[in-house]
């Protein structure tokens, strides 16, 4: 008698007609029970990290860990929070990216995760594809959404002052949300009477899709060269929404993971408590990796220049002045305010990581196969040198941590460290960006 094999979609039937979905079991064949999720999720914060000045006589504030005399890190006070986490945490320095002093330095979230060339663009190009987008296109065939992309403030803003840090394959912003409700009906809203209808609604935007683009093929052999580079990029968005289109279409009548959404505080709002705001968007994040809804994540905390309504979270926090101002202090109760917000932050992060912690997968926790990326896109006041960089997580995929990690006096492309993601995440690219390789001997495997 043959091995019994069961379809990793299975189905248990139950009372009433019910269904609920297996685990991965190891009758489901070697291939099913060793896909153990792999998962990326970027955080960005804008304006830099405190570096206060050394004739202020706080050092401890410093944004970056210091090393102590026998080798071992020193957490400063506005990370400290993260010390239970320190055996899952490694820290960057000297990163940059070689565009970045190129541009005004306002621009640095929207090359955070590209490295392109935004001081000097192709013709009819806006930028690159992001690290996330690039993870999602080798992930999206195992999850029901390819990626999921919060902002504290939604749409996708303008250049220089953008509102998302993801851009698509064809280097156009991808569009954030930030409205809890919204992510949450979007990522597990599985209303039963409402099936047939969605089923319906997907089969007929797939079908527009499809005339649009059979339209589109027959068009673009009757324009010009400049107007068919224009149709390729429209082509490549009709490509993308398919995928999705498509994705949706697979996943519909499967049902979700059993998951307590009773924490959830969907009424949150950017323009109310910030730290309830920040809290939710994390557990959905976090619920959303354990359901294994989506595999790629990003999330802006801030806008750069004191865009948006994140500028005056220290204010309601009780520190003297907004974001943006505080980045630009030179006096040491401004750099003092402006590291105290650092630390609200690190506060918030580390509840994100004890939510993936708690989680667990069939191998380990959910924070043991997630790689977490936690920075800015400038050290302080707009330099954009020495970009601060955390990185989180990924036990399973190899990662080593407790280091702070710096190539000596040299700097080190941004971009080797996306690669160096890539690569951990066993995705083969022959590059990333301005990449010139990995970074070896450090957290990363490769």
């Amino acid at each position: 008698m043959g091995r019994f094999r069961l379809h990793r979609r299975a189905l248990l039937s139950g009372i009433g007609g019910m269904a609920l979905a297996l685990p991965a079991l190891d009758a489901m064949g070697e291939e099913v029970a060793n896909d153990i999720p792999k998962r990326f999720c970027a955080i960005y914060t804008a304006n830099g990290m405190a570096m206060p000045r050394a004739e202020h006589g706080i050092p401890e504030w410093s944004w970056f860990p210091r090393t102590g005399e026998k080798g071992e890190l020193i957490y400063g006070k506005s990370i400290e929070p993260l010390l239970p986490h320190q055996g899952k945490i490694s820290f960057f320095g000297g990163m940059y990216h070689p565009n970045g002093p190129k541009n005004d330095p306002h621009i640095c979230s929207d090359m955070w995760l590209t490295g392109a060339p935004l001081q000097n663009p192709k013709p009819g190009t806006f930028n690159t594809t992001s690290l996330d987008q690039v993870i999602a296109e080798h992930t999206k065939n195992s999850c029901r959404q390819p990626s999921l992309v919060v902002s504290i403030d939604a749409g996708t803003g303008y250049q220089s002052r953008t509102a998302t840090l993801s851009f698509g394959l064809d280097g156009h912003p991808v569009t954030a949300e930030n409205n809890p409700r919204r992510i949450f009906n979007r990522l597990f809203r599985a209303d039963a009477n409402s099936r047939d209808a969605e089923h319906a609604d997907l089969q007929r935007r797939i079908k527009l899709v499809d005339a649009v683009t059979a339209s589109a093929k027959s068009l673009d052999q009757k324009l010009g060269q400049t107007d068919r580079v224009r149709m390729d990029q429209y082509m490549t968005s009709l490509n993308e929404i398919e995928s999705r289109l498509a994705a949706s279409e697979r996943w519909i009548d499967i049902p979700l993971k059993q998951q307590d959404y009773s924490h959830l505080d969907l009424d949150a709002t950017n323009d109310g408590d910030a730290a309830e705001f920040y809290k939710t968007m994390y557990e959905l994040i976090a619920l959303a990796f354990d359901a294994d809804i989506t595999r790629t994540v990003t999330f802006m905390l801030n806008r750069e220049d004191g865009m948006g309504i994140s500028d005056t979270f220290p204010i309601r926090l009780g520190l003297s002045t907004t974001h943006h101002r505080l980045s630009h202090a030179v006096d040491k109760q401004g750099q003092l305010d402006f590291a105290k917000y650092d630390l609200f932050l690190s506060e918030r992060l580390v509840h994100f990581l004890d939510k993936l912690t708690e989680y667990r997968d069939r191998s380990g926790t959910v924070l043991d196969n997630t790689i977490v990326m936690f920075g800015s896109g400038a050290s302080t006041t707009h330099y954009v040198h020495n970009i601060p960089t955390l990185i989180a997580g990924g036990g399973n995929m190899g990662l080593k941590h407790g280091l702070y990690w710096k190539d000596g006096d040299k700097e080190t492309r941004m971009s080797n460290l996306h690669y160096s993601i890539l690569r951990t995440m066993g995705f083969e690219e022959p590059s990333f960006s301005d990449s010139t390789g990995t970074i070896s001997n450090s957290a990363f495997p490769v």
